[in-house]
């Protein structure tokens, strides 16, 4: 069962909560990866490339103002998402046969 921070006594607790959240961003970042894979394919089908600049900006600004409005560190998660944003690009790249730039 999840506790709260202020709920936590020890170490151990804490540590049991942060591996349940890191378990539980792991299983969205399955999920999210399963959208990339059917992306490509959607792609395949409509002649899309798969780096669309204009989308991946709106992806990054997305994620900055997300991290804004909860109060964590914009430009941090906009580094992180700029690593996950290129991974999905390169796995996209590799199913539609695309060749590097």
């Amino acid at each position: 069962m999840a506790r709260l921070p202020a709920d936590c006594t020890s170490m151990t607790d804490i540590r049991q909560e942060i591996d349940r959240i890191d378990h539980a961003l792991m299983l969205l970042f399955q999920e999210r990866w399963g959208y990339i894979g059917r992306a490509a394919e959607i792609k395949r089908g409509t002649g899309l490339k798969a780096d669309i600049p204009d989308r991946v900006e709106e992806v990054r600004n997305n994620v900055r103002t997300i991290a804004t409005s909860l109060g964590l560190e914009p430009n941090f998660y906009d580094t992180l998402w700029a690593a996950l944003i290129s991974q999905s690009i390169a796995h996209e790249k590799a199913i539609l046969g695309e060749t590097a730039d």
